[in-house]
Formats: structure tokens, C-alpha cells, sequence
């Protein structure tokens, strides 16, 4: 009896979450892809306007907000106090001391300025019984060093390609690649998103598997898909997230973590 009970307690009131991560040099539209997916599967979430959305510096989630002394962090997002102290030291040394947050304030590193979007709170998208947390990374070169310090936690990866900066696409390959050479990363499921395709001159899927193809055999195994993709209008967003989620349920290597829903 108490099975049953229990088993009915976790189907009506727990969700199965999965931490993705959402990586790709700067400018590639990451932020705007995680508002247009809050949006389109979130039935009250008003979203900030897609025009206002400026650079991510750091990591754009509720998730890294104990590092810097703001709020709590998922377990073992952030593994190095050490890395921590870099980022910051970076930021102090750019001027970008700053973070602001889903309510409209701002967090300030005090005496500094404003030039880009540090921390925001995390993005969630509940699909059925599954829960897709994102973290959003920043893609400066600088910044990509964060990035690994969150593989070992996360189930899925949406990297998200400029495919109207031609000039940039060998640099957006060389951080694809070593980020799927990562053993922390084992048979964890990739999206590739070709983003911007609503733009007449961009690149098309092929010239960006054309581009990307020495990577193929480095993935692997895993599930891995290339989309097209537009943030700014939504074209491929839920087809995208629909399949991360398939792929992550069926990924029997990196079970979910099970929370109460709220």
C-alpha cells in the first residue's frame, strides 16, 4: 500500500528535472532563444522584449547566483570557488561588475557600470512530467573556460550557431569541438542550432554541417541533431526543446533529479 501511495505521490506531485545547457559564442542569439522557449511553453511567463536582450556576460541563470553571493546554486554548478574568483576578477577588470535579475533590479559589484546582462534568473520549461532547467553561458572566448564546470551536472546541451556570421563560424566550430571532446560530457544529448535563419544571406543547414563535419566523429554515439532555427521569431524553438526532451527522458546514463512540483 505504502508503494502505491508513494508511486501516486510522485506521478501527481513530482516532476523528473533536467539541467540544460545553452552554449555558443557570444551574439549567436542564446538569451533569445531561452525567452522564446519560456514563452512558448510557459502559459503566464511575460517575457522581456526580445530587442532589449544585450550580451550575455558569465552565466545567465538563477543557478550561479550563490557564487557571487546573490542566492542558492544547483549542486555542484560551480566547482571552483577559484573559477569564481577569476570570473569576477575578469568582470572588475572590464568594468562589467553587474548582474541583473528577472525583477528589474540590478546587482551591483560596487563602483562599477552596467554593460551587459551577468545573471538572470533560471530559465524552467515543463514539458509533461519532465522539467528542463536552463543555464544560459556567456560565449565570449574569455568566458568559455566556465563552461566545463557544468557538464558533469547537466543532461542535455543546446549550442546555438550565428548562422549570419560566416566570419566567425571556424571559431564557433573550435569551441563545438572541444566542448564535445569533453569526457564529462559522454553521451550527453546535443541540439545544434543553426539560429538566425530568417535572415535571406544566412548560411544554410548544409553549409553548416559542411563546416562542422571533422566534428562528427568526435560526437560519438550520443543523440545529436542540426535544426534550423529563428529565436527571434520562434521558427524551430519547440520542435527543438521537444526533442532535447525525448532525448534526455530516454537517456538512462544521467537519470533525472526528481523535485516537488512548485
Amino acid at each position: 500500500m505504502y508503494t502505491l501511495l508513494s508511486g501516486l505521490y510522485k506521478y501527481v506531485f513530482q516532476k523528473d528535472e533536467y539541467c540544460i545547457l545553452i552554449l555558443g559564442l557570444d551574439n549567436a542569439g542564446k538569451t533569445t532563444f531561452l525567452e522564446q522557449s519560456k514563452t512558448r511553453f510557459s502559459k503566464n511567463y511575460k517575457g522581456m522584449s526580445l530587442s532589449k536582450i544585450t550580451t550575455t556576460v558569465g552565466l545567465n541563470s538563477k543557478g550561479a547566483m550563490s557564487a557571487v553571493g546573490v542566492g542558492p546554486s544547483p549542486e555542484g554548478a560551480v566547482s571552483s570557488f577559484e573559477a569564481t574568483s577569476s570570473w569576477w576578477a575578469h568582470l572588475r577588470s572590464t568594468g562589467a561588475g553587474c548582474c541583473s535579475q528577472g525583477s528589474g533590479e540590478t546587482v551591483m559589484d560596487p563602483g562599477h557600470s552596467l554593460t551587459g546582462t551577468l545573471l538572470s534568473p533560471v530559465g524552467t520549461v515543463d514539458v509533461g512530467k519532465a522539467r528542463l532547467m536552463f543555464w544560459d553561458l556567456g560565449g565570449q572566448e574569455e568566458l568559455q573556460s566556465l563552461w566545463d564546470k557544468y557538464y558533469a551536472e547537466c543532461h542535455g546541451v543546446i549550442y546555438v550557431i550565428d548562422s549570419t556570421d560566416e566570419d566567425r563560424l571556424s571559431e564557433s566550430k573550435q569551441a563545438f569541438e572541444k566542448m564535445v571532446m569533453s569526457e564529462a560530457l559522454d553521451g550527453v544529448p546535443i541540439l545544434v542550432l543553426a539560429n538566425k535563419q530568417d535572415v535571406e544571406t544566412c548560411l544554410s543547414i548544409p553549409d553548416i554541417k559542411t563546416a562542422f563535419s571533422d566534428c562528427t566523429s568526435k560526437i560519438g554515439r550520443r543523440d545529436c541533431l542540426t535544426q534550423a532555427c529563428s529565436a527571434l521569431t520562434g521558427k524551430g524553438v519547440r520542435e527543438g526543446i521537444e526533442w532535447m526532451v525525448k532525448c534526455v527522458v530516454r537517456n538512462v546514463h544521467r537519470p533525472p533529479r526528481q523535485r516537488d512540483i512548485t
